[in-house]
């Protein structure tokens, strides 16, 4: 098998399987493509071969979400993983066309010469591969009706009937499905060598029986009949290295997507700030999101100078603001959240009574003033301000 060969196939046969065989000749090792659920889609090994995760992943259609998390977050860039269940080194490498990644190829280094091929042929394979995918997976999925990927389409928006989701639900055995909350799981901390066990997804239907766990977007994704235990949901974010954001809840499937946007878009808040495992609810985030959106509304011209000022100093005027009027004026619970001698936080309301003339004490001022300060602080880079306490699982 030669290159030209391969693209010879791939100009006139149209069929990922005889692709993917023909890279699994080129390249001499085995070959997988996965799609970005994971989903085994195509692979090519000789009969002979024996590894356990190799198998396990035909078996079961899907590669386990162990092996999933070695490519959650991970850049473009091809990488090479050894396992723990398998004495082969794996090259993972990203299947993208038309800028949009599309799906994985996996080659099993059994000989140990895959350091060998000239690098300028895994590109165009690659790049055929993905073309090659995305064209079965198109052509495919109008047809297909199971619950992950009728689940899947409406994650991806392509209902914009309610009528005709519906149907397609019921068609998959989804007509009684209605979920209280949607759990978005990050999986980037989370590292696990054995890939012959699905440990993680089998712990979700072990503590969730009816959740339809599913890959989406690079996250896992379950479904939750009633509120949360987060005593529990803390417990399995520590044991597995898991960053959880919990949905609002859903008043009816249709508006999954609604719920999906809303904890993704609080997941990417919390991500950069948060480096270690939690559990969290949505709900005590709200607020927050909601002025995120809003960031780019007028404030008062008052508290907008007074964060130029914090800007061109660094010092903590509207920060201050904001604590006292959501303290409802307290003094002792503004110096206390803030950490700050009473002296110092007396100072800086003097300060901005005086130089910035804002009357922080006046009630009918009182919703405009913290309205702006919180706007303030969002765009200074300070929202950690206005957000409550994110509980570590460790």
């Amino acid at each position: 098998m030669d290159l030209q060969t391969f693209m010879n196939d791939f100009m006139n046969k149209d069929d990922l399987k005889l692709l993917t065989k023909d890279a699994s000749l080129l390249f001499g090792c085995p070959a997988m493509v996965v799609d970005m659920a994971f989903r085994a889609v195509s692979w090519h090994c000789p009969p002979d071969f024996d590894d356990k995760p190799f198998r396990s992943s035909i078996e079961r259609g899907s590669l386990t979400y162990e092996t999933g998390s070695f490519l959650i977050g991970t850049d473009a860039q091809p990488h090479d993983v050894t396992l723990a269940d398998s004495p082969y080194r794996r090259r993972f490498s990203l299947l993208v066309t038309g800028g949009v990644p599309v799906g994985y190829l996996i080659l099993v280094d059994v000989a140990g010469t895959l350091d060998e091929v000239d690098p300028g042929i895994f590109s165009p394979v690659e790049s055929a591969l993905a073309k090659q995918l995305m064209l079965e997976t198109n052509r495919g999925s109008s047809m297909q009706t199971t619950e992950e990927s009728v689940l899947q389409h409406l994650l991806e928006g392509k209902f914009t009937d309610e009528e005709m989701f519906e149907l397609q639900a019921a068609t998959a055995g989804l007509k009684y499905f209605a979920p209280r909350r949607l759990a978005l799981v990050n999986m980037e901390l989370y590292r696990n060598t054995n890939w012959t066990e699905n440990a993680l997804k089998s712990t979700i239907l072990d503590f969730f029986p009816m959740s339809k766990p599913l890959i989406h977007n690079g996250s896992v994704l379950f479904f939750l009949n009633s509120d949360p235990d987060m005593a529990l949901f803390r417990s399995m974010s520590s044991q597995f290295s898991l960053r959880v954001v919990i949905s609002e809840p859903i008043p009816r499937l249709f508006r999954l997507p609604e719920a999906y946007a809303a904890a993704q878009a609080l997941m990417e808040v919390l991500l950069p700030k948060q480096p270690r495992p939690f559990a969290v609810m949505y709900e005590p985030y709200h607020t927050l999101m909601l002025l995120r959106q809003l960031r780019n509304a007028p404030v008062l011209p008052a508290v907008r100078a007074l964060g130029e000022r914090d800007r061109e100093d660094d010092s903590l005027y509207v920060l201050t603001l904001y604590t006292y009027l959501a303290c409802h004026h307290s003094l002792q619970e503004t110096c206390e959240r803030l950490y700050t001698h009473r002296n110092t936080v007396l100072y800086r309301m003097r300060r901005i009574r005086e130089d910035f003339n804002i009357p922080i004490d006046d009630p009918d001022q009182h919703l405009s003033l913290l309205l702006s300060a919180a706007l303030t602080l969002i765009r200074l880079g300070k929202e950690d301000a206005l957000m409550p306490g994110t509980e570590s699982t460790r």
